[in-house]
Order: C-alpha cells, then sequence, then structure tokens
C-alpha cells in the first residue's frame, strides 16, 4: 500500500506538467518549429537535386553577366551590352516609380470622390457613385486594357497630335512634354528645397505650440507652400538661372526632342490611379461617417461655415481612421503593378522574366521578385506607420 502510494506520489507532478497549458503551448511550438524547418529542408534538397539533374547551375553569378536585350523605358543608362543586375535595377525603378505616381494620383482622386460621395449636390453623389461602384467592380487586368487598347490606342497619330499647353503634345505613342537640361550650379536648387522643407516643418511645431498656448492660429499651409516654391526659385536666379527646356518638336512621322511617358506607362499610371482610387474614396467616406455627428455640430456652434468645419474639423479626425486601411491600397497599388507584364511596359516582373527565360535561373530570380516586393512593402509600412503614429491623438 505505501509502495503504491508512492508510485502515485511520483507521477501526480508528471500528470500535473501535462496538463500545464504554458507547458503544452511549449511543446506545440517546438513541434510546429521543428517540422516547419524539416519542410524548409526538403524543399530546398528538393530544388537543389532538380537543379543538379537538369544542369543549371544555382547562385546570383548570372547577374553579372551581360544582359544582351533591350529595355523601352529605363530611369537610368542602360544598353544591351550592360548586365543582369543592372537590368533588375531598372525594372525595380520602373515599379516604383509607377507605385509612387499612382499613389499620389490615387489618394487625390480618392478624397475628392470620397469627399463627393457625401455632397449634397445629388449630381456630384450619383456622378461619385458611379465611379466607384464601376472601378471597384471591374478586374485591375481589364482597367488596364481599358486605358491601354480603348484609350490611348484610340489617340490620333503623331501627324494630329493634341497640342496641349507649355509645348505638350498627346498622341497614340504617349504623352510628350518639354524636358529640364540642368547646367553648373543647379546642385544649389535641390538643397535650398531641403532647407525649405526643413523650415516647413519647423514652422509647423512652431505655430502648432503657439496655438496651443494661445489659441491663435498661423498660416502654416501658405507659409509653407511660399517657402517651398520661393527658396528653390531663390536659388535658381541666385545660381544663374542654370536650366534649359528642350520642348518636344512635330516632325514627319515623329516627334523629337523634349522627354516621353510612354502609353504603357501612361495606361498603367491611369489604370492604377484611377482603379485604386475608388477604394481609397470608400475608406474616406467611412472615415468622415467615423466622426460623430457632434463634432461638426460643434464647429458650427462655434461660427464656423461648412467648408471649414470639414477642413479643420471633420477630415483631421477621419484621416485617423482612415489611415491604417489607406496603408493596404497602396501595398495593393503596388503589387497590383505586376499586371505591367500584359501590356509590356518594363517592370520588375517583365525584366525578370526575361531574365528567367534567358539564363534558366528560374529559382534566383523568383527570391529576387520576392525579395524587392517584400522590401518595397515593408518600407511602404514603415512610413505608413509612422504616419499613424503622428497623427494618432496621444491619450492623457
Amino acid at each position: 500500500m505505501a509502495t503504491q502510494d508512492l508510485r502515485m506520489g511520483a507521477a501526480a507532478p508528471r500528470v500535473a506538467l501535462l496538463y500545464n497549458p504554458r507547458f503544452r503551448s511549449i511543446i506545440t511550438q517546438v513541434v510546429v518549429a521543428l517540422a516547419l524547418i524539416a519542410l524548409i529542408a526538403w524543399f530546398v534538397d528538393n530544388t537543389i537535386t532538380n537543379l543538379r539533374r537538369a544542369n543549371i547551375a544555382s547562385g546570383f553569378g548570372f547577374l553579372y553577366s551581360r544582359a544582351g536585350f533591350d529595355i523601352s523605358f529605363s530611369l537610368i543608362p542602360y544598353t544591351n551590352d550592360s548586365t543582369y543586375l543592372r537590368a533588375i535595377a531598372v525594372g525595380t525603378l520602373n515599379t516604383i516609380l509607377v507605385a509612387v505616381m499612382g499613389i499620389v494620383t490615387a489618394t487625390i482622386i480618392g478624397f475628392i470622390v470620397g469627399v463627393g460621395r457625401l455632397s449634397r449636390n445629388w449630381l456630384i453623389r450619383a456622378i461619385s457613385t458611379v465611379y466607384v461602384e464601376t472601378f471597384r467592380n471591374i478586374p485591375p487586368l481589364l482597367v488596364i486594357f481599358f486605358w491601354y487598347f480603348g484609350v490611348i490606342s484610340a489617340l490620333p497619330t503623331v501627324r494630329d497630335s493634341i497640342a496641349l499647353p507649355f509645348g505638350s503634345f498627346l498622341n497614340s505613342r504617349g504623352f510628350f512634354f518639354p524636358k529640364v537640361i540642368w547646367g553648373e550650379g543647379a546642385w544649389l536648387i535641390p538643397v535650398a528645397f531641403i532647407v525649405a522643407i526643413a523650415l516647413v516643418l519647423f514652422v509647423r511645431s512652431r505655430a502648432k505650440a503657439r496655438q496651443e498656448a494661445t489659441g491663435q492660429r498661423f498660416p502654416v499651409v501658405w507659409t509653407s507652400i511660399a517657402l517651398l516654391i520661393g527658396l528653390p526659385l531663390l536659388a535658381f536666379f541666385v545660381s544663374g538661372m542654370p536650366a534649359t527646356l528642350d520642348f518636344p518638336k512635330k516632325s514627319v512621322f515623329n516627334l523629337t526632342g523634349g522627354m516621353t511617358l510612354a502609353p504603357e506607362l501612361l495606361s498603367l499610371y491611369l489604370a492604377l490611379s484611377f482603379y485604386t482610387a475608388s477604394f481609397i474614396a470608400e475608406i474616406v467616406r467611412a472615415g468622415i461617417r467615423g466622426v460623430s455627428k457632434g463634432q461638426t455640430e460643434a464647429a458650427y456652434a462655434l461660427g464656423l461655415r461648412p467648408r471649414s468645419a470639414l477642413n479643420l474639423v471633420v477630415v483631421p479626425q477621419a484621416m485617423r481612421i482612415a489611415i491604417p486601411p489607406l496603408a493596404s491600397q497602396y501595398l495593393n497599388l503596388t503589387k497590383n503593378s505586376s499586371l505591367a507584364i500584359a501590356i509590356g511596359f518594363p517592370d520588375l516582373v517583365a525584366i525578370g522574366g526575361t531574365t528567367l527565360n534567358q539564363t534558366g535561373q528560374s529559382v534566383e530570380v523568383v527570391v529576387l521578385w520576392l525579395v524587392i516586393y517584400l522590401a518595397i512593402s515593408l518600407v511602404t509600412s514603415a512610413f505608413m506607420n509612422w504616419f499613424n503614429a503622428r497623427v494618432a491623438l496621444v491619450e492623457r
């Protein structure tokens, strides 16, 4: 009897340990981690075996070989004698260009349409609603095709180009506009612009402190515009106006000079901007709806007009609600830019696909795609998280 009691006493801690939630959680996590490591090791071993069987050398050494293909649009110097690494860099910069242009335009359009959906004017509200419901329910690839085949391709030929202000032209071959050629001393202009940004941040912080202390408002917006335009303009004149404009000129078969937005880039940019703007509009509308009606009534009670109440009271609070979902739309726009391959724009995916076909380095190219898109997404998320923390209400 005593021996049996001793055995039961020794087994009791084991049973208690087995039913301990913390112990079971640790064991579960260890088992899952080991299984995941084993699965990854199996994938790696299987990939290496298949590459050896196909006589394909693994590694990223191919990036330093001659690419041998042309790229229709590049932000940096590139020829077919450049390396695959430079070709991938060209594709990455093109993707970032489309993403930045699209994010800025989609935000502006989405904000206007989102506010328009809440307008008291029936026509504005109806147009905004039709816009949102149309673009939100069409796949982004079809929107790209619409702009490329239905709009840009239907524009006049070079001979009948549409003349736009400031010496610009629009035709089926793209958008042609003047090119700025910088001379000596032009470095002073970006330096002045950076100084202007620093002064704008200083003015904003001082104006906020002054308003909290005295209640007096300072014209921050107009002061910021004056600094951002005035300082670079002053630097431009001080440095001897080191810039000339190269205007596009019409010839018999083409336009020469200036800069060009190719039809592929123009279509992709417009498609992603208008498509994503429809989602941003709903986010803005939901953010404004999320602000208590009491805030608007309090603004009216203080004597603010409807437009001032919207700009000073409703929108700042609505943006605190809208910023987190806005980050997701910015990431979606960046990833949707990979659809550029459908119309031949040389983005990261298109150039990576050409590299894959020529070298056979499928695993390495896919890894590059994953790493680059992940890096762009993480940088975008980090910036939006920082901005969200800046505008968040500080609890006391």
